[in-house]
């Protein structure tokens, strides 16, 4: 097949499936730099991964990192976690929106590439990914209604910080009734009572984990509680550190008290300043 026939396929795949504004899957993906590869990490993640094995990719319409500073690291709860172990590991965290519809259809690009970008020395590493997953959207809860940026802006809106948030429920039978109070009791009540002017979160999306193919890259281990976890992020106004205890205290206590599940992470972040090396020095 010649040149030109091939990019003729370009032109018929984008004739046919859907091509909505939903984020219907999602990759968050939270690393952690080996110790003394920090400054070169940022730098490929920036400069190369981001763009080459992320943006570039068919029906990945949206992206944004985000990063925990030492104090941030020591925000997170509860200790034993069975996420990040420690649970300060995952210093990087990047969240990806995928078209609703098109997760086969980009989960193909995507190991296509990164088998191409690992053939020709484009993938740093000295890291190690803490927790990496493709998600399937479940939810939105808003703290305004109609009147702020919907869950398709979340990553190009200027929000000032994210928490992530993930909760297994205690059998897999048990995840809906979980997702249920989530999305209709204790979503809503957290952001009205612990908003108060102007903040701080907007909105909270909820996804569940899909398994990854067997074919991904040997680097990254393939996904746990694919049948009973959820994964929340809560996108901020204002900077996680401001009344952390106040705004963000006791969600593990909530939810164990629901006998629906339990809180194995809450971890805040404030977003990178694309293409600087800002906060590289305040990880350790």
């Amino acid at each position: 097949m010649g040149e030109d026939t091939r990019s003729e396929v370009y032109a018929e795949l984008a004739s046919v499936g859907p091509y909505g504004v939903r984020p219907g899957h999602a990759l968050i993906t939270m690393v952690e730099p080996h110790p003394g590869h920090e400054y070169a990490y940022n730098r490929w993640y920036e400069d190369d991964h981001y763009v080459a094995g992320a943006m570039a990719m068919p029906w990945m319409y949206a992206g944004r990192r985000w990063v925990a500073t030492r104090d941030l690291q020591l925000l997170r709860y509860p200790q034993k976690s069975a996420v990040a172990q420690p649970v300060t590991a995952g210093c990087y965290l990047s969240t990806y929106w995928v078209t609703e519809g098109r997760y086969d259809e980009h989960m193909k690009w995507t190991v296509g590439i990164n088998k191409r970008l690992n053939r020709d020395g484009r993938v740093h590493q000295d890291r190690t990914h803490v927790f990496t997953a493709f998600q399937d959207h479940e939810a939105t809860v808003y703290r305004d209604g109609d009147a702020g940026p919907r869950d398709f802006h979340a990553l190009d809106h200027p929000y000032r910080g994210l928490v992530l948030e993930v909760v297994d429920a205690e059998s897999p039978g048990r995840r809906a009734k979980l997702l249920e109070w989530l999305r209709d009791t204790h979503l809503p009540r957290r952001l009205a009572e612990r908003s108060g002017a102007g903040g701080p979160a907007a909105m909270v999306t909820v996804f569940r984990p899909t398994p990854l193919p067997g074919d991904r890259m040997s680097y990254v281990k393939q996904v746990e509680g694919v049948d009973t976890r959820l994964t929340l992020l809560w996108f901020l106004e204002t900077d996680p550190r401001e009344a952390w205890e106040e705004r963000f205290g006791g969600l593990d206590e909530e939810v164990a008290a629901s006998g629906l599940g339990r809180v194995e992470l809450v971890a805040p972040f404030v977003p990178t300043v694309p293409g600087t090396d800002r906060y590289v020095d305040e990880l350790r």
